[in-house]
């Protein structure tokens, strides 16, 4: 299998390119990255690896680039963000070249634009799945293993408890931005509509940090869960980030950070701080995902939780999406573009990711392994 790994030179992209390196049935992994002396220090790094490992130099701009670069592999598997400005178009680009792709696009912008390419994929015969990372991507798969036996499902909520020091660089920081800018996705009361980020909050209990105050901000999973369990009647998406957090939602609201000239400022601002305070070794992150619904007609709820790095959970999930790609295991044999929940088995996708030290919780206290 020939995989090719778009900004695979960035945090989250060169832990995919790590994990797929030592994967056998992985003949070569491509460090597509417009970055090319990042590329080849994670190239340094994984040699004698099952993979040959390449770097090749690609422009997100340069339509033709990306074509070029991607033909030839089985699996274009993108890291390669802004997704709210790059997802669409390189679903486009996957499918002008008959390249099937992934990627962890998680701005709710991207996952809906990505959805409306359904049809243009299915004619061309390309698969792609889109938000395939921690959030979106192994939460919405925790949500298809939590609904198991519900009928129907009533909602779901998804939050994330992120601390600035978790890493992830300035392309975690200008995601942040967006999702808290403006309008974003919602699904509430049955119909999907958009609702003004950072103005709806409530405290829930995490792991590891315990009651934490969070805020709606825009995802992916509002976007797609709703269209895999269709008699769902809300779901949310909720996010903290520790110090100051309150000040900063409500900087948000002001519309401080909307647009990509107020983002551009912030981030000269944001990326110093980041850096220093995640150091050498980034601070966890925590996911926590509810479903309420009915079992054998009585009212049922059931939760999943877990810990780790944002690198770690979102890098080995974009890995797990492309091997099942690649190797043909999917739910679906239908060409298209797909969320995971709607193509991913979550019992096979979990199983993976246990095998990477990836494990989920069915307490917050995280002393009961999710089965």
């Amino acid at each position: 299998m020939r995989i090719i790994v778009l900004g695979g030179a960035g945090d989250m992209g060169s832990r995919a390119v790590e994990d797929l390196a030592i994967t056998q049935g992985v003949s070569l992994v491509t460090i597509a990255d417009y970055n090319t002396a990042a590329a080849e220090r994670v190239k340094q790094r994984l040699e004698n690896t099952v993979a040959k490992v390449e770097v090749r130099r690609v422009d997100a701009t340069d339509k033709a680039s990306i074509v070029d670069a991607m033909r030839g592999h089985d699996v274009a598997a993108s890291a390669l963000g802004p997704f709210y400005k790059f997802e669409a178009p390189l679903i486009e680009a996957a499918i002008e070249a008959r390249v099937n792709y992934v990627s962890i696009a998680d701005d709710w912008s991207a996952v809906r634009d990505a959805l409306t390419l359904h049809d243009s994929a299915q004619r061309a015969g390309i698969t792609a799945i889109t938000g395939m990372g921690a959030s979106p991507g192994m939460t919405n798969l925790l949500a298809c293993h939590l609904a198991r036996g519900m009928d129907p499902v009533r909602r779901i909520d998804v939050s994330v408890y992120q601390p600035w020091s978790a890493g992830g660089g300035e392309a975690v920081l200008r995601h942040l931005l967006y999702i808290v800018s403006g309008e974003v996705a919602a699904f509430r009361g049955g119909k999907a509509g958009m609702v003004k980020a950072c103005t709806e909050t409530h405290r829930v209990e995490m792991p590891v940090f315990g009651e934490r105050r969070l805020w709606n901000l825009g995802h992916g999973e509002p976007v797609s869960l709703p269209r895999h369990f269709n008699q769902i009647e809300h779901c949310n998406f909720w996010m903290g980030l520790g110090a100051c957090a309150g000040l900063f939602m409500s900087l948000a609201r002001r519309g401080w950070f909307a647009g990509d000239k107020a983002a551009d400022r912030m981030l000269r601002l944001l990326a110093p701080l980041e850096r220093f305070l995640s150091g050498d070794s980034p601070a966890l992150s925590t996911i926590r995902v509810d479903v309420w619904g009915e079992r054998d007609g009585k009212e049922s709820h059931a939760m999943a939780c877990g810990a780790g790095t944002m690198r770690d959970g979102t890098g080995l999930a974009l890995a797990a999406g492309a091997l099942a790609l690649g190797r043909g295991q999917l739910t679906t044999t239908a060409a298209g573009v797909y969320a995971p929940e709607s193509c991913i088995d979550p019992e096979a996708f979990m199983d993976t990711m246990r095998s990477k030290g990836v494990v989920g919780y069915s307490d917050t206290k995280m002393s009961s392994v999710l089965m």
